[in-house]
């Protein structure tokens, strides 16, 4: 029998379909995990090297800065040697909008709050876009929201962004073209959330999902999970960006993390443990860590149950593809459900790190991300 797909929580949304360089956007493709680059886009070589870090933490799509004129000029090296779609963001000078789409970038990232007269060049912009091939997000933000919106509602409502939005939207498609996806961002998550399900109310665009300035790295993760988890389990949301005041390698780990939860990518390597208790007989903690380091880097669909009591420890460690019930100075080894031996507690760490590499060795080896410890309940 052929396998099932994972279940979702929901259909999703039914919007156009895009490219930005190779990736499709929209539609019936995958949602894609975006991030965005640190460096001085002038400094070529760092930059190219963040984004190879990038790539390889699995990371779709990369955007970069470009407020001087030196940016714009390394755009045309970056674009041709980064191996994922390069998009260009830009903010107050419009003539970089023309730049970035000259030298190849796959997209470019607009804000029509801060590009001066921006509404009176999108025939051009889109003229431009239209004969390169070249995709264009629509990016409003809280912070950057036209004057006049603030003036009329007072702040950035999701309403104001919404229209902000809308409006930007009906000028690029009075000029036919329709290459462009949209983001509504704001740093309170409710206040994006809200704006998100108007928007997707008001036409098919692809979306772009964000919490701007979400903050530091826990902070910012928990905020992003929750209004993210909000609209993607609502099928609301084609590619998602995490915002983490953070390296940004840790915000796709975080972004595919969201994705493989919603079963919304493939789920690679996932490790189930314990968040311990009275009932505990071993050190729940030290165990994960240890096996979670033993395993990172492990590039295979295997999910491993490290647990630490018997309520709820052979239950668990049965159901996963590997797995340790602990307790008494000894564990319980499972693989696919059956015990294959019992180990002194001082073994289970290298007992399950030697039984995952077998294991990984009779499996096809797929992209993904380093493992991340799931508490379970």
């Amino acid at each position: 029998m052929p396998a099932m797909p994972p279940p979702t929580l929901a259909p999703r949304r039914k919007t156009r379909k895009i490219k930005v360089g190779d990736i499709y956007v929209g539609g019936d493709a995958p949602v894609s995990v975006q991030s965005m680059t640190t460096t001085k886009t002038h400094d070529i070589n760092a930059t190219l090297q963040q984004i190879a870090e990038l790539t390889a933490a699995g990371c779709d799509i990369v955007r970069v800065a470009c407020p001087t004129q030196d940016d714009a000029d390394a755009l045309p090296a970056i674009a041709k040697k980064s191996q994922i779609p390069v998009i260009a963001d830009i903010h107050f000078q419009p003539k970089y909008v023309f730049a970035a789409i000259e030298a190849g970038c796959a997209a470019v990232r607009v804000n029509p709050g801060n590009i001066r007269k921006f509404d009176d060049q999108v025939k051009e912009i889109a003229q431009a876009a239209k004969d390169h091939g070249t995709s264009l997000r629509i990016g409003v933000n809280a912070g950057s929201l036209d004057p006049r919106l603030l003036e009329k509602y007072g702040k950035a409502t999701p309403e104001a962004l919404v229209e902000s939005a809308v409006w930007e939207a009906s000028l690029f498609e009075e000029h036919d073209f329709h290459d462009f996806k949209i983001s509504v961002k704001h740093n309170d998550p409710v206040v994006m959330v809200q704006a998100y399900e108007q928007l997707s109310e008001r036409g098919d665009w692809p979306l772009h999902l964000g919490v701007t300035e979400a903050g530091p790295a826990f902070q910012g993760t928990i905020k992003s999970a929750t209004a993210f988890g909000a609209l993607l389990s609502r099928g609301i949301g084609d590619t998602i960006r995490v915002s983490l005041s953070a390296p940004p390698v840790e915000e796709v780990k975080v972004g595919i993390q969201i994705l493989q939860s919603l079963n919304l990518k493939e789920r690679k390597l996932e490790i189930v443990s314990c968040p311990s208790c009275g009932r505990a007989q071993v050190d729940v903690y030290e165990l994960a860590e240890k096996v979670t380091a033993g395993l990172e880097g492990m590039e295979v669909p295997l999910r491993v149950a490290v647990m630490g009591c018997v309520v709820n420890g052979p239950g668990e460690a049965r159901e996963a593809d590997l797995g340790v019930a602990s307790g008494n100075g000894k564990g319980q080894i499972f693989v696919k459900g059956e015990v294959i031996k019992t180990v002194p507690e001082s073994q289970i760490v290298e007992t399950l790190i030697e039984e995952a590499m077998r294991i990984a060795e009779t499996m096809e080896t797929v992209d993904g991300a380093s493992p991340e410890v799931v508490a379970s309940s």
